[in-house]
C-alpha cells in the first residue's frame, strides 16, 4: 500500500520533512499490522477473512498524515507548493511501481504469453493509477477468479494516488479562505460527507446472492450496455472508499501531535492507551469475522452497511494514542520488527501479490502454508533490495551519487556487466511493450471452455414452457448481432411448442429454435460450471445438459418442483451441484423430492478447495443408501485419479482431457 511514511533524517543531512510534523514510529507499527493482515488474507481467505480491511487502515493513516503535512507546509511557508508535493509523492511511489511492472511484464512475456492481451489493459490502468475504475468497468472485481491477474492489487494504490492528486488542491483552497483555525469546522463537514457516503453505500448495497447478470440482475447497474456489479463498484470506487481517507483528514485537523502536547491532553496518555486497546480489539474482531462475501455468494451486509466506517473509527482510536508522546501504545508499536515491516509496507504490498499469482497460477486458488512461507521469503528479499538500492536513494535524491560511486568503485569487468544489464533490461522492456501491444485479447482457459460448453446446453425453464404448448412448427435458426462486449442477456421471445437455446459469444448471439415433444427427458444432466465445461462431450453422448456458471443447489429447487409436476423427469437424471456454495439437508431434500419416482438419480459430489466442500459431500454421502434411487459418484476421489493433466489452473474446472474423463465417469454408471 502507498503510505505517507518517511524515514527519520540521518544526522548529517537536513530534515526531509517539515519539523511541525514529528516522526511518529507508532504509525509504522500500525502499517505493519495492516500489511500483514492483507498478505495473510491474499494468501488464503480462510486464514483471516477480514484481513482485506488492512487496506482501510492504510487509507485512514494516509488521510491523516498527508493532511498534517499540508497544514504544516502552509503554516511554515504560507502556501502549498503543488508541484513539490506531487514530486515527493512520485519519488516515493513510482520507482518501486515501475520495477514491479517491468518484472511482471518480463515474466508474463517469457512464461505466460497467452495473458499479454489481458495484461495490456491492467498495465495501462496501473500506469495512470485508474486500476480501480478499470476493474469496475471490465467487471473483474476483487473476488473474481480464474485469471492470472498480477496487478489486481493496484486498485487500492489508485484510490490513494487519486487522493494525493486532488486533496492538496482542496486543502490549498480551504486554507486560503480561512487558515488553519477554520479547519476544525471543515473537519465536521468531512465527517458529515463520510457518513453520507456510508449511508449511500448501505442503501446501494445488494442484499442477496450475486450470480451472473442474467441470473441476479438486481445485483448490477446497467451502464453503457454493461452490467456493473454493485458490490465491485462499492468496494473499488474512489468515492465509496473515501470514507477512511476523509475521516483521517478530519482527524488531522483537530488532532495535531505537537498541539496535543501543549494541551490538557498531555497528561491523558493512559486514557488514550485504553482507547487504543479498544480500537485494536475492534480491528481484530473485524479482521477475524468480516468478509467481502459469504459462502452463499452474498456481499457481506455488515461490511457494506457500516463495516468500513467502524474500521476507520477503530484506526483513529489507535492513531490518537500512537501520536501522543507519552502513550505506551506508541512504544509497543515501535518495536524493531514492526518498524522494519512498517517502513517497508509499500514494497511488501506491491510485490507480494504478483509473487502469489506466480505460485498459484490464477486468482482464487488459496496458498498452502508452505507456499506462503516461500512467497514471503521471495517478497522480503525483493522488497529489501528495492528499499535499499532504489527507493531510499531516490527519496533522498542520492541515486545519482550512489550510482556514480558504485561505477567508480567497480573494476572494468563489473562496470561492463552493469552496462550490459542495463542494455538487457532496456531490450526486454522494448520487446515486452511491442508484444504487449500486438497481443491478442483472449479469454482465460476456464472462460473459453465455459463459452464453448454453453453452446451445448438446454434450459429446463424452456422445457417447462414447451410442456404446456399445444403444437409447434419446424425450427429455424436466426443469427442476431449484438453489441460486442456487452454482458446484458439477449432478449428472446418464446414460440409455443418450441425450445429456444441462446448462445452468447464475444461478437454475436445466435438463437436456435427447435421443435421438442412434451415428453419426459431421459439422460438429463443438471449442474454448475464444472459440468458446463464438459457439456459438449456429454451432449455428444446423448445427454440433455442444463448447466450454468455460479449455479447453486437452491437455484434449482423451484425448477425441479415444476419439472416434477409436469412429469418431465425421465431416467436417469445426473446432478452435479455444490461447487459454488454450501447447502443444507433441507435444500437437498427439497431438490430430490420431485425425483422420488425416477429409478436412477446420479449425484456427483464436490471436488474443490472450498470451505464448504467437506460438509456438502457429507450431506450427499448420507443420501446414498442401499435400496434408494440415489447413486453417488465420488467425484472428489475420482478427480484425483484422472490420468494426466485434467484440470485448469484452479484445480476445479476441466480441460479437454478432464472433460472426456468426467463424461467417462458418468458413463460408467449410466452406460452412455
Amino acid at each position: 500500500m502507498a503510505d505517507a511514511t518517511y524515514t527519520p533524517p540521518r544526522p548529517q543531512r537536513a530534515p526531509t520533512r517539515l519539523s511541525a510534523v514529528p516522526y511518529l514510529p507508532g504509525l509504522d507499527g500500525m502499517r505493519a499490522i495492516a500489511v500483514v493482515a492483507v498478505m495473510l488474507y491474499h494468501a488464503n481467505h480462510d486464514w483471516l477473512p477480514g484481513g482485506f480491511l488492512g487496506v482501510e487502515v492504510f487509507f485512514v493513516i494516509s488521510g491523516y498524515l498527508i493532511t498534517l503535512l499540508l497544514m504544516a507546509e502552509r503554516e511554515k511557508t504560507g502556501g502549498i507548493k503543488l508541484l513539490a508535493f506531487w514530486g515527493r509523492r512520485a519519488r516515493r511511489l513510482l520507482p518501486a511501481l515501475f520495477v514491479m511492472l517491468f518484472l511482471v511484464l518480463t515474466y508474463s512475456m517469457m512464461f505466460k504469453a497467452s495473458v499479454l492481451g489481458k495484461l495490456r489493459g491492467d498495465l495501462v490502468a496501473a500506469l495512470f493509477y485508474v486500476t480501480n475504475w478499470y476493474q469496475v468497468w471490465v467487471g473483474e472485481g476483487y473476488t473474481a477468479g480464474n485469471d492470472f491477474v498480477p496487478l489486481r492489487h493496484l486498485w487500492s494504490l489508485a484510490v490513494e494516488e487519486q487522493f494525493y492528486l486532488f486533496w492538496p488542491i482542496v486543502m490549498m483552497l480551504l486554507m486560503r479562505r480561512g487558515g488553519t483555525r477554520r479547519l476544525a469546522m471543515t473537519a465536521r463537514w468531512l465527517v458529515g460527507i463520510a457518513l453520507a457516503i456510508t449511508v449511500f453505500t448501505a442503501l446501494a448495497y445488494h442484499a442477496g446472492r450475486i450470480g451472473e447478470c442474467s441470473v441476479t440482475p438486481d445485483a448490477y447497474w446497467s451502464l453503457e450496455g454493461r452490467c456493473v456489479s454493485k458490490m465491485d463498484a462499492l468496494y473499488l470506487s474512489t468515492i465509496t472508499r473515501s470514507t477512511g481517507v476523509l475521516l483521517g483528514a478530519a482527524f488531522a485537523m483537530v488532532w495535531r501531535p505537537r498541539a496535543i502536547m501543549r494541551s490538557r491532553l498531555r497528561d491523558r496518555s493512559r486514557v488514550l492507551d485504553l482507547v487504543a486497546l479498544v480500537g485494536l480489539v475492534i480491528l481484530g474482531l473485524q479482521f477475524w469475522y468480516l468478509s467481502v462475501a459469504n459462502e452463499e455468494g452474498e456481499a457481506s451486509a455488515w461490511l457494506f452497511r457500516g463495516g468500513f466506517l467502524v474500521t476507520a473509527i477503530a484506526t483513529l482510536m489507535m492513531i490518537a494514542a500512537v501520536t501522543h508522546r507519552y502513550a505506551f501504545t506508541g512504544r509497543v508499536l515501535s518495536i524493531r520488527p514492526l518498524l522494519w515491516i512498517g517502513t517497508r509496507s509499500y514494497g511488501l504490498y506491491l510485490f507480494h501479490w504478483p509473487i502469489y499469482q506466480i505460485i498459484r497460477g490464477v486468482a482464487g486458488v488459496p496458498l498452502t502454508w508452505g507456499e506462503f512461507a516461500a512467497a514471503m521469503v521471495v517478497t522480503v528479499v525483493i522488497t529489501e533490495l528495492s528499499y535499499r538500492l532504489l527507493e531510499m536513494p531516490i527519496r533522498r535524491r542520492e541515486f545519482g551519487l550512489w550510482w556514480d560511486g558504485l561505477r567508480r568503485r567497480a573494476t572494468p569487468g563489473p562496470r561492463q556487466a552493469m552496462a550490459m544489464a542495463v542494455v538487457v533490461c532496456l531490450l526486454l522492456l522494448a520487446v515486452g511493450v511491442i508484444r504487449l501491444g500486438l497481443a491478442e485479447l483472449k479469454p482465460n482457459e476456464v472462460a473459453a471452455s465455459l463459452e464453448e460448453g454453453a453452446q451445448n446446453t438446454t434450459s429446463l425453464e424452456d422445457l417447462l414452457g414447451n410442456a404446456g404448448a399445444s403444437g409447434g412448427t419446424a425450427g429455424t435458426t436466426e443469427p442476431e448481432e449484438v453489441t460486442t462486449g456487452s454482458t446484458q442477456p439477449a432478449s428472446t421471445d418464446s414460440v409455443p411448442g418450441t425450445l429456444q437455446t441462446t448462445t452468447t459469444t464475444s461478437t454475436s448471439t445466435t438463437t436456435t429454435t427447435t421443435t421438442l415433444p412434451a415428453e419426459p427427458v431421459d439422460y438429463l444432466a443438471v449442474g454448475d460450471s464444472v459440468m458446463l465445461g464438459a457439456a459438449g462431450v456429454l451432449t455428444g453422448r446423448g445427454y440433455t445438459v442444463d448447466a450454468h456458471v455460479s449455479r447453486q443447489m437452491t437455484d434449482m429447487v423451484p425448477v425441479f418442483q415444476q419439472f416434477g409436476e409436469a412429469k418431465l423427469f425421465g431416467d436417469p437424471v445426473v446432478i452435479h451441484l455444490g461447487t459454488n456454495g454450501p447447502f443444507d439437508a433441507e435444500t437437498l431434500d427439497a431438490l430430490l423430492a420431485p425425483l422420488s419416482g425416477v429409478p436412477n438419480v446420479i449425484m456427483l459430489n464436490v471436488h474443490a478447495n472450498r470451505s464448504w466442500a467437506a460438509n456438502n459431500n457429507a450431506l450427499l454421502a448420507a443420501r446414498d443408501q442401499p435400496g434408494d434411487n440415489i447413486i453417488l459418484i465420488d467425484w472428489d476421489a475420482l478427480a484425483a485419479q484422472c490420468p494426466g493433466n485434467c484440470f485448469a489452473a484452479d484445480g476445479i474446472h476441466l480441460n479437454a482431457v478432464g472433460q472426456e474423463y468426467y463424461a467417462d465417469v458418468i458413463g460408467d454408471v449410466t452406460g452412455r
